[in-house]
């Protein structure tokens, strides 16, 4: 997983080559400063020699300070390096969700994803920090003062060289056991995050129902969830620390009493058990550092593991279109065309949709809840692909159009209204980035949201909230209908778009659209028949099949659930 996500370091390779090297260096001085105190101890004050002290003191102090100097571009490499490869990911992992189908976005949730963007890559951007460096200097270090140990009493060295396979033996276990539940850990992550979304999103409707108590409830088991499993995880790791601290002290209780017994034998001089014991906590540090890195790929293998996932995430749409098509007009042909959000033929949505829109169109589409009438839209810009059968446009299948150019052609106004952070003039340019006054004016027009516009007194110039929290329902659907309008589309879908705003508004924008838009398909879906009375032709949806299709008169002779519906509205509206 790590090979893979190594791809991404790019331009920072230099600054991930450039500190082990700083490290390798700042190793090298800080292994040869003990080795002066040794000489230090045993030459010149042994001989009395205050010159020799004087030099080797400066040489200790020379040898420290360019160590100093090796570890501050060390660590200055690896930060950068680190948080230059966690952004590359991070760049990767976003413009893959943007490739995503609805069918991708489905399968991870978006919670999920969110995680993945942040809690997890942060893991792997400390990881990797830690094994350029820390993974680096703890190994050299360990080799290094190994081998000056031995060099100056090779029977000494015996003890801690015990230590090492115990030590390693006790990593791998606690690797192994305790990978599994930091992946179980990510999952509660992605629990209260979803968990949290959920609640900001709808917050105006938690606080209507008085509903802060379940909320505050349902957030704390979250949390409790994930402290349980983040604290199975722990108990694991967390022996680390006191096998390294027995380690550590058992070896140096017993140099300190095998090496105090040669001194008093004279087969070891008091520099060198200074400069052994030196190093021995040079080697065992070295092994705190180790296993300390080691927890740190333990928890981020998980992360790495769902990133990978995500970067390996095979799009469920390809962009297979040819070059320099764009479609001439808004036709739409559907030819035996069904669609399961499983994959699977038993479990299908929409079955066997035949059917001819011609350009120019208006066309409105109704049944009951559950009919597929979003999905059967969702469709024409290849928003999900369908599971049998073809769709084409302008006289070509849309997948012989490449994905840009299909959506272009495309304007949909969700059922679900979203608008984004900034002015109302920036939010309408989604549409036409280039669009001048004059274009947004009249599209606003068109959409009956002009007027309501310039009420503000900062007008096209008001700042919305997210999510267009400062306007209403029917404002919120006026502006992304006009920021639809701005697309000039051959094709205009609008999902159940002006159910928020009054029958008289809603019967002028039909007729704007009806007026302007004479070249342009439109599909509207509707719960309201007098929204698609006038439309050219109707289709009537039921359980994803199409039941009728007519004009509003053909369905009141002839299709009993398009009646039963009018009827049922007329008498509500009475």
């Amino acid at each position: 997983m790590y090979f893979k996500l190594l791809a991404y370091l790019g331009r920072y390779k230099k600054q991930a080559i450039l500190s082990p090297i700083a490290v390798t260096g700042e190793v090298i001085l800080e292994i040869y400063i003990p080795f002066l105190m040794a000489k230090i101890v045993d030459v010149g004050i042994a001989q009395k020699d205050l010159k020799y002290v004087v030099e080797t003191g400066l040489l200790m102090i020379g040898a420290a300070l360019l160590s100093l100097a090796c570890g501050s571009a060390a660590a200055r490499f690896a930060a950068v390096a680190a948080t230059g490869f966690s952004k590359e990911i991070r760049k990767a992992v976003f413009n893959k969700i943007q490739d995503f189908s609805f069918s991708n976005t489905d399968k991870f949730s978006t919670a999920s994803l969110i995680t993945r963007l942040t809690t997890d890559i942060t893991f792997v951007q400390n990881s990797f920090m830690m094994i350029i460096r820390a993974l680096v200097r703890s190994p050299l270090m360990l080799i290094s003062a190994t081998l000056m140990a031995v060099r100056i009493n090779s029977e000494l060295a015996l003890v801690f060289l015990v230590a090492i396979p115990f030590l390693g033996t006790a990593l791998a276990v606690m690797s192994i056991k305790a990978h599994p539940y930091f992946l179980k850990m990510f999952e509660k992550y992605d629990a209260i995050n979803s968990s949290l979304q959920e609640m900001l999103t709808a917050v105006r409707v938690v606080k209507a129902f008085v509903r802060e108590e379940y909320e505050n409830k349902k957030f704390n088991d979250a949390v409790t969830d994930l402290k349980n499993a983040q604290k199975t995880a722990e108990k694991i790791v967390i022996l680390n620390m006191p096998v390294m601290n027995f380690a550590m002290q058992a070896c140096l209780i017993c140099i300190v009493w095998f090496g105090g017994n040669l001194i008093v034998q004279g087969k070891m001089q008091t520099g060198e058990l200074f400069s052994f014991l030196t190093y021995i906590g040079m080697i065992l540090m070295s092994l705190m550092m180790i296993s300390m890195v080691f927890i740190g790929i333990i928890i981020s293998q998980a992360s790495a593991k769902r990133i990978c996932e995500v970067l390996s995430e095979i799009p469920g749409i390809k962009d297979t279109g040819k070059d320099g098509l764009v479609p001439q007009d808004g036709s739409i042909i559907f030819e035996n065309v069904s669609f399961s959000y499983s994959g699977r033929a038993e479990n299908l949505t929409l079955k066997d949709i035949s059917l001819n829109i011609r350009s120019g169109e208006t066309i409105g589409v109704i049944g009951a809840t559950g009919a597929s009438k979003t999905t059967f839209v969702q469709l024409i810009p290849r928003l999900y692909e369908a599971f049998s059968g073809r769709i084409l446009i302008g006289g070509h299948e849309i997948a012989e159009y490449h994905l840009p150019v299909l959506r272009s052609a495309v304007a949909m106004v969700l059922q679900n209204n979203l608008l984004f952070s900034g002015t109302i003039a920036d939010n309408l340019r989604w549409g036409d980035e280039t669009a001048s006054m004059e274009e947004l004016q009249a599209a606003c027009q068109a959409a009956q949201a002009h007027e309501f516009i310039l009420s503000f007194p900062q007008g096209y110039d008001t700042v919305l909230g997210q999510g267009g929290v400062n306007v209403s329902g029917g404002q919120k659907q006026r502006l992304c209908l006009a920021r639809a309008l701005l697309k000039k589309p051959k094709i205009l879908i609008l999902d159940d778009s002006t159910s928020a705003v009054d029958t008289a508004t809603d019967q002028n924008i039909r007729t704007a659209l009806k007026d302007q838009l004479k070249e342009t398909t439109k599909i509207i879906i509707a719960q309201r028949i007098s929204s698609i009375m006038t439309a050219d032709r109707i289709i009537v949806l039921e359980d994803g099949t199409i039941n009728g299709i007519g004009t509003h008169d053909e369905l009141m002779k002839n299709n009993e659930i398009y009646r039963d519906i009018f009827i049922s509205q007329q008498k509500g509206a009475a």
